[in-house]
């Protein structure tokens, strides 16, 4: 197959275009070269990028960090990686139709730096589009982790766009009781057809009075980015001793007291990243069936058609869930 040579930029604020990369190089010794099956837009990351929200904006720019492919090339020092496999590669390089990247050379071995791994076997080359998602599920996964996140907790997931969809997920799988709340219906369902425990449509009037009737939490998982939702929490007393606020959405000036976490000894923990370590254990959850990425795609596309998709982004966010482009 003909491998692609573009990648998306963003030219100016708003604005996306296809840029040229060339062809790729043969990888060095430890290297291996990846050709790109599918890829999976960050929908807020990208987003705030693409605004200049926050702290992004300088452009142009490359975004993205969600890359499926199968490695053509491999160097003759690589024995972690063969050439066929599939995988999931997680750098934040943005959208591109090719990736090479040091595999094997020590540094890459002891730590992982590669966030490369080996995907499971799928008779057919569609069935990998849905790990085309892993990099915000495993951005969820670590901050689950990170979080403390365990069994019999009580847990609120803040927001159900597709970080807040997996954190959900995350928090059900290692035995919490998840709350999700959010302002779209139909995120709601998915939520709840994912298996959260309570849906709350932030929009009606009863949901305060229901949202402290479920209290008190053990974690509160902020996937939204609401600029006084810390304050709120405290001020509202929906924690238990020992809370964790958790901050995975993109937020600007956050406001709290020292006296909110004094007396019931909580944290507020940011987390943004994920290991080649976060991605086996959402692995192994895919898995069992206990994880699901499939049914949050709302948005297949092939690659030529991605500057429509991120004029959707742009104009209609809500409308996107799970977009996954096809380099085909």
């Amino acid at each position: 197959m003909t491998m692609r040579t573009t990648g998306i930029e963003y030219p100016s604020q708003g604005q996306t275009a296809f840029c040229e990369i060339g062809t790729p190089p043969d990888p060095k010794e430890t290297e291996i070269l990846i050709r790109t099956l599918f890829s999976g837009i960050t929908n807020g990351t990208e987003r705030h990028a693409l605004m200049a929200e926050h702290l992004w904006g300088q452009f142009p720019s490359r975004h993205g960090y969600q890359h499926v492919g199968i490695i053509e090339k491999a160097g003759s020092a690589v024995k972690n990686f063969s050439e066929g496999d599939k995988v999931f590669f997680g750098h934040y390089v943005g959208h591109r139709a090719w990736n090479v990247i040091d595999a094997a050379s020590p540094l890459a071995l002891a730590s992982q730096t590669h966030l490369t791994i080996r995907l499971p076997e799928h008779p057919q080359i569609d069935d990998y589009g849905q790990y085309a998602l892993l990099g915000v599920a495993g951005v969820a996964m670590r901050g689950t982790r990170r979080f403390r996140v365990g069994p019999t907790h009580n847990v609120w997931v803040a927001g159900a766009g597709l970080i807040g969809q997996f954190a959900a997920q995350a928090c059900r799988a290692f035995g919490a009781t998840v709350t999700v709340t959010d302002v779209n219906p139909g995120r709601l369902k998915k939520a709840e057809d994912l298996g959260a425990h309570c849906v709350l449509d932030a929009r009606d009037a009863s949901t305060d009075e229901q949202i402290r009737a479920r209290s008190p939490y053990d974690v509160i998982i902020d996937c939204a980015g609401q600029g006084p939702f810390v304050r709120d929490l405290f001020e509202k007393h929906l924690v238990k001793h020992g809370f964790v606020v958790g901050l995975l959405a993109v937020r600007t000036d956050t406001v709290f007291h020292w006296s909110m976490l004094h007396i019931p000894e909580g944290s507020i923990e940011v987390s943004c990243h994920f290991s080649v370590n976060d991605l086996e254990a959402l692995l192994g959850f895919m898995r069992e069936g206990v994880i699901l990425s499939e049914p949050l795609i709302n948005t297949r596309a092939s690659i030529d058609e991605a500057l429509e998709v991120y004029a959707t982004l742009r104009d209609e966010p809500s409308k996107l869930l799970g977009v996954v482009f096809d380099w085909r």
